[in-house]
Parts: C-alpha cells; sequence; structure tokens
C-alpha cells in the first residue's frame, strides 16, 4: 500500500471567485516518489484536520503567499503584499497536530517559513532591504526548472545524507527567510550570503523543509527526486 501524503493548498481569485490551487508539480513529484497525494484546502472549521489526520502518513507545507507578521509579533514592512490569514490559521494548527503525531513532515518555501514561525520563531520579512549584500533570491524571469544559486549543506544533516553532497544548486523564488530560529530545529543548509536554505528537527522526527522548490525540478534535474522518495518512505514506515 502507498503511503498517502497530504498536500496543502492555496487559494487565488479569479472573476471575484476563489479556488483552491495548488501547483501540479507537487502531486507528480509524490506519485513519481510512491506516494498517493491528497490535496487538504484550507477551511475555518479546525476540526476537519482530525479527519485528514486519521488518513495521512505524510504531509507536505507547500509554498505560496506570505505568512502574517502579526504571527510572529510584528507588523508589516510594505514588501509583503499577499497574505491569507485563514490559510496561516489553519496550516498553524495543522502543523501542531501532525508534529505531536509524529507524522512526517516536508516544508518547501513558505512551508519552510510556516514550520519555523510554528515552532517559535520569526521571519526577514524581506531579503532584499533587511539583510545587507544579500544576493538574488526571488527572480522574476527565471523559469521555475532552472537552477539559479549555490547552497552548502552541513554534513551531519538529513539533507547531507539525501544529496550526498556540501554543494547543490538549486531555484529560487523567496524574498523571505528564517531570522530567529524556531525550537528543535537546526539549520541544514545555507547560500553563499548565509540565508538559511534548509532546516530540521534536532530530535528523531522526519521534518525536514528547503526554502527552494525541488519539485519544479525534478524533471530536468533528477536528484532532486531524492527528498521526496526519502520523505515518502519514512512515511511508508506509519505502515508497517
Amino acid at each position: 500500500m502507498k503511503p498517502i501524503i497530504g498536500l496543502a493548498l492555496s487559494n487565488r481569485v479569479k472573476s471575484k471567485k476563489a479556488y483552491s490551487v495548488i501547483n501540479n508539480d507537487y502531486i507528480k513529484a509524490v506519485q513519481k516518489a510512491g506516494g498517493t497525494p491528497i490535496l487538504i484546502p484550507f477551511s475555518d472549521n479546525i476540526e476537519n484536520i482530525k479527519v485528514y489526520i486519521d488518513k495521512i502518513q505524510g504531509i507536505i507545507f507547500t509554498g505560496g503567499e506570505d505568512i502574517s507578521p502579526l504571527f510572529y509579533n510584528e507588523e508589516p514592512r510594505k514588501e509583503v503584499q499577499c497574505i491569507i490569514e485563514e490559510r496561516d490559521k489553519f496550516e498553524l494548527e495543522l502543523f501542531k497536530e501532525v508534529y505531536i503525531k509524529n507524522i512526517p513532515i516536508l516544508g518547501i518555501c513558505r512551508g519552510l517559513q510556516l514550520i519555523n514561525i510554528a515552532l517559535g520563531g520569526n521571519l526577514y520579512q524581506d531579503i532584499k532591504f533587511q539583510i545587507p549584500n544579500s544576493y538574488g533570491h526571488a527572480p522574476r524571469q527565471t523559469l521555475r526548472s532552472n537552477l539559479y544559486h549555490s547552497v552548502k549543506i552541513e554534513k551531519s544533516s538529513r539533507l547531507f545524507d539525501i544529496f550526498k553532497t556540501e554543494d547543490l544548486k538549486v531555484n529560487s523564488f523567496h524574498h523571505q527567510s528564517v531570522k530567529k530560529l524556531g525550537e528543535n530545529l537546526k539549520i541544514s543548509a545555507v547560500s553563499n550570503d548565509n540565508i538559511v536554505e534548509g532546516i530540521e528537527s534536532t530530535n528523531d522526527k522526519f521534518l525536514v523543509a528547503v526554502q527552494w522548490h525541488p519539485e519544479n525540478l525534478i524533471e530536468n534535474h533528477p536528484e532532486f527526486l531524492k527528498l521526496f522518495q526519502t520523505f515518502i518512505y519514512m512515511a511508508g514506515k506509519e505502515l508497517a
């Protein structure tokens, strides 16, 4: 039996209607790595979380809009342009429940930031204006399937165990990053300008999060499938 993997959804508004959406590359990555994806739309009914948790063996917190700085006790800078408060509330509660139940967790881009906030950390709201001498991290004209900058992976990390290298080229589409690290987390990867690019749990939980978008890379750079394969292998242990 294939492990069931929850994928957190975002919203988009078009023609004055709201749609639950996800980049199809997440779905393809989970399927290619051996999992069965189910989609988790956010809801103002927190009781729905229990229904999903009873069905999934792993969860991916996906990318998307900024998380409201109010959730880490800051006022928003003008560079924070798009937030969905309902998604923030739902996913913070969802994370708390899967974390308590030791369900394997993979965070991608916004997902990394959500995990850090949920565990008591905070963010640089805008890299360009808050971190002097930072490099590019949010190109507007680059294909999501293209590599953009390098990251350095800590040798004593799950990420190193997965990729077997200390130097990895990745794509990049984020203007925020970890400032204060949350509890029970360690940094597993940084860019050459010392922006946090990967975090993971300090204990036995499978909790790995990256700031780049591996789901967009697996077709042209199949080594990134290893991250999903390892995550889904760990989720499969829930079925044993």
